[in-house]
């Protein structure tokens, strides 16, 4: 069965996430401002806002230079990534792959439930007509590396987390929820590569099992879609593109924890007794926790176990707090400026975008010629 990026091919529940259409009538986005407002109150509790409000007074903001430019050259790893996984659909250069990532981040930030996801996904059909649902795959194993690696860091620093007290507030959990995330991360990655390894025994199983029980009308389309999602899967069948991505990634949150360490210089850490090696576990548990629902831009999700940890290692809880807000800022700020830049220039406005998702159509592709994903035997 050919896998064609035909207009109706869009996996309608998963691009609800992309909607953003009243979003005050969601509930999902009330369970996530719900959930960031708690969090809030969970790190501000205690606080001394007037020493929070001093320590941001006296940074040394000028380490924020450095801090932005190792995240960027982190930005340019994550497009070569999504480069080397799309190449089995289709080879894109890197610098192109570059505004579609930064489209995709500024997505994640300001709308709800990870919508930017969707986002770059539609950019890329629009401008390479790579399927959706195809690009789609190779953003979710881009997602499983990224777990597995912030897994890698909490647990490489177990000597560090053994160290968090409780009074860091969520430090009695976090070796659980690691052990817990472990578990989940092995079983999606578990699955996908099987998946990857043996295309037609899971489509066979998936015809048997799934397409009998479906809708005349929907099977076809619902069909498509999932030979589709599969040939993104194509990536994983090498042991040697497995290893790439995943070196590939852990580069990617090395250089992260680089901007946390550049941000650092700019307060007084004195007391400090983490190293890089607590910047990392910090990264992994911020990261990890950002997987939560909450409001856009990951409030409460990021600064709250942040300043647990940082508070856990000997910085002065007002310290913790005004690093942790502005790291986050500094995160949050420049990839949704830029992203926000080359989503204009594209010509692409939001309000089109979700009323397209809406409809279930894919836009049509820039190119003259229509991708074909790689054919799959019925």
């Amino acid at each position: 069965m050919p896998v064609r990026g035909g207009r109706g091919a869009w996996p309608r529940r998963f691009l609800a996430h992309g909607k953003g259409i009243a979003l005050l009538r969601r509930w999902q986005f009330w369970v996530g401002v719900l959930i960031s407002a708690v969090l809030l109150w969970l790190a501000v509790r205690g606080l001394k806002l007037e020493e929070v409000w001093q320590t941001l007074r006296t940074a040394n903001y000028v380490w924020l230079i450095p801090g932005i430019g190792i995240y960027f050259v982190g930005v340019w790893a994550r497009a070569w990534r999504w480069h080397y996984l799309l190449r089995p659909l289709k080879a894109i250069s890197t610098l192109k792959m570059f505004p579609i990532v930064t489209i995709g981040y500024m997505g994640n930030n300001i709308y709800p439930a990870r919508a930017g996801e969707v986002l770059r996904a539609y950019v890329l059909r629009r401008e390479e007509g790579v399927p959706v649902s195809a690009s789609l795959a190779t953003i979710l194993i881009e997602r499983i590396f990224d777990g597995v690696v912030m897994l890698v860091f909490v647990f490489f620093n177990l000597g560090g987390l053994a160290r968090l007290t409780g009074h860091s507030g969520l430090a009695g959990s976090i070796q659980t929820v690691a052990l817990w995330g472990t578990a989940a991360f092995a079983a999606a990655l578990g699955l996908f590569l099987l998946a990857a390894m043996f295309p037609h025994q899971s489509l066979g199983l998936y015809r048997r099992l799934v397409a009998p029980r479906l809708p005349g009308r929907l099977r076809e389309r619902v069909s498509q879609l999932v030979v589709s999602f599969w040939t993104g899967l194509e990536s994983l069948r090498s042991p040697r593109n497995i290893l790439m991505v995943f070196v590939t990634s852990f580069v990617i949150w090395l250089l992260e924890t680089g901007k946390y360490w550049f941000v650092m210089h700019a307060f007084d850490f004195s007391g400090y007794t983490g190293g890089f090696f607590g910047l990392m576990l910090m990264n992994g548990i911020v990261n990890l926790a950002t997987t939560i629902p909450s409001a856009p831009g990951y409030v409460g999700t990021f600064d709250t176990p942040g300043i647990a940890v940082l508070t856990a290692y000997g910085v002065a809880p007002a310290v913790a707090a005004g690093y942790t807000l502005t790291l986050h800022a500094a995160l949050w700020l420049p990839i949704t400026l830029l992203g926000a830049y080359y989503m204009a220039r594209a010509g692409l406005r939001w309000d089109k975008v979700r009323s397209e998702v809406a409809a279930g159509r894919e836009p049509p592709s820039g190119g003259e010629q229509q991708l074909e994903s790689q054919k799959l035997e019925a």
